[in-house]
């Protein structure tokens, strides 16, 4: 027979509690990523905020690690649900942006290798482009790239791209 009180009552095992706290210091270590406005705004105590900077000035093996175990004990004494919650959304921001990049990268490549064949599919995604602009940047990268030249027509057309991107 299963004992609801007995569920409360059975500790948890040392193994258990090790990965708990292996995962406390991982979440810790990924707060090193973040810069110093970031970590302001997680309203993290004090003696947290000076142990991450601490580490983030470590660069030997040794004392970083133990700069991370301190700082996993430290994340044992707050609730980490904010603290998670920041990391999944930068992770979120980041995969995000490495998406539209590699968008963009693409409506490069085809408005340089097709032409005005995708020029249709540029304007689908940017109403507001400049339809003669990005059609001569096009062919100026195509011409640069059948002579071998440094592609600065490309690079340029990639940061109207981008622009374009920003400002929609």
């Amino acid at each position: 027979m299963h004992n609801a009180e007995n569920d409360k009552e059975t500790p948890v095992s040392k193994s258990q509690r090790k990965r708990d706290m292996d995962a406390l210091q991982r979440l810790g270590a990924e707060l090193l990523d973040f810069d110093a406005a970031a970590l302001d705004r997680l309203e993290l105590p004090e003696d947290l905020l000076d142990a991450i900077r601490t580490a983030k000035k470590i660069h030997a093996h040794g004392a970083r690690k133990r700069q991370l175990q301190y700082i996993g004990k430290l994340m044992r004494t707050i609730d980490p649900e904010p603290v998670r919650a920041a990391v999944e959304a930068r992770r979120h921001h980041q995969a995000s942006n490495t998406g539209e990049f590699q968008l963009l990268e693409e409506l490069r490549e085809a408005l340089i290798s097709e032409g005005d064949s995708a020029l249709a599919t540029v304007l689908e995604h940017f109403p507001t482009a400049d339809r003669q602009h990005i059609r001569k940047l096009a062919h100026q990268a195509r011409k640069e790239r059948e002579m071998n030249q440094p592609p600065r027509a490309a690079r340029r057309l990639f940061r109207d791209l981008r622009e374009l991107q920003d400002n929609s």
